[in-house]
């Protein structure tokens, strides 16, 4: 299906490096190139001259700043005009024959829309976003000049994900968006970002097995810091791509067990614990940290929802779990000790408890499956700001040190 893409009105504001036309396109471009149900061929139009006689026809103020969501959720309903406020259209999706009375609407000229299209409200778009693990209402806000701190950091805070580790929940926030900040202005993109990163995980593998431990752990928390920029940058810059996804998550997902196992391999006289030695502990670590991921994969064929996101137990799990930085601080604890043994044996057995832990999870979720149905994440639920598990969608609903000023 073929949809034209206009956008009538603009701001000079520019976010993130980019203006409000720039934005849009680059949104739209991502949403033309989706696979899927869904998938849709939009066609950029610069002016209202290029307006086709039939056909539908998207309508973006650009005086808005919205996100991807936004505009999927436009997209979803036909003949409708989405409204800010009493006086003030966001966006509209319309038969070419409603074009030029919505745009007289949206421009002020009318202050009527046509009676044939329905009128959705801002407040219609509340959305849980699986890919972020957050509940959050699609963004949607007038930009102004006294605005551009503000928009940006909301920005930033819509890209980053609410159910994390600790390090990158509250730590990386605030110095990741001075550095996107740097990325964006030195338009450095994201997969040079993740280049370098991948670098970083090399060199760390080598200083880790060498027994440099200070220097390679310095290596190996640059290379989280960055997989949380490139993120971000992304993002807020809308150069997220299938192909940068795909890179930044097989490294992601590819190297944690292979420092773990350089680490030890530089302990000389490492004498067994429990019974275990270093070859046995080797295999824990590769077989615990698979079988972990293989539940995350798997878990969500039960429902609508993903293992850390079923429960607010599994949320504040998340915090901790044997993933990449929490075995960092480990490690790190372990160098500041002078006892890097104690990290190594402490990462092994916390990734095989806390796997146990999430095998017992998806074995919990499977009968709760069976009784009542497919699953759905806590964050859904109606009173989730208010109900019992309110201090819960406090912490997780978003990440509100992202939000920080500059």
């Amino acid at each position: 299906m073929t949809i034209y893409a206009l956008v009538p009105k603009h701001s000079p504001v520019l976010l993130w490096g980019l203006s409000s036309k720039q934005r849009l396109k680059r949104q739209l471009e991502q949403i033309s190139n989706e696979s899927g149900p869904g998938f849709r061929d939009i066609r950029w139009l610069e002016s209202t001259a290029d307006l086709p006689a039939t056909g539908q026809v998207l309508l973006l103020n650009g005086t808005f700043l919205f996100d991807s969501r936004t505009i999927r959720r436009v997209l979803d309903h036909a003949n409708c005009i989405l409204q800010f406020s009493d006086n003030e259209t966001a966006a509209a999706f319309v038969d070419a024959g409603h074009v030029q009375a919505v745009l007289a609407f949206i421009e002020g000229s009318s202050l009527n829309p046509p009676k044939d299209l329905k009128v959705m409200q801002t407040n219609e778009m509340q959305a849980f976003d699986l890919t972020l693990s957050r509940s959050t209402q699609p963004l949607l806000e007038p930009v102004s000049p006294e605005r551009k701190s503000e928009l940006e950091n909301n920005l930033y805070g819509n890209a980053y994900k609410g159910i994390t580790d600790l390090v990158t929940k509250f730590v990386w926030p605030r110095p990741a968006k001075r550095f996107v900040h740097l990325c964006a202005s030195l338009h450095i993109s994201p997969n040079m970002v993740t280049s370098f990163g991948l670098l970083l995980v090399v060199l760390a593998c080598y200083l880790f097995y060498s027994g440099q431990y200070g220097l390679g752990l310095l290596a190996a928390w640059f290379m989280t810091f960055l997989d949380t920029v490139d993120g971000k940058l992304a993002r807020v810059t809308i150069q997220s791509s299938k192909f940068g996804h795909l890179y930044d998550h097989i490294i992601d997902l590819v190297h944690p067990p292979f420092w773990y196992i350089y680490w030890g391999m530089s302990l000389v006289n490492f004498q067994p614990v429990s019974g275990q030695g270093q070859e046995q502990m080797y295999w824990i670590i590769v077989i615990a940290y698979i079988a972990g991921r293989i539940v995350e994969g798997v878990f969500p064929l039960l429902g609508n929802c993903g293992i850390f996101t079923w429960r607010p137990f599994d949320a504040w799990f998340r915090l901790v779990t044997a993933r990449r930085n929490p075995c960092l601080i480990l490690l790190s604890l372990s160098a500041v000790l002078g006892k890097p043994e104690w990290g190594f044996v402490a990462v092994t057995f916390w990734s095989a408890l806390t796997t146990i832990i999430l095998l017992l999870r998806l074995l919990q979720a499977f009968f709760v499956r069976i009784m009542r149905g497919p699953l759905n994440s806590w964050l859904n639920e109606d009173d989730v700001a208010s109900g019992p598990n309110a201090r819960s969608y406090a912490m997780f609903g978003s990440t509100r040190g992202a939000y920080a000023r500059k």
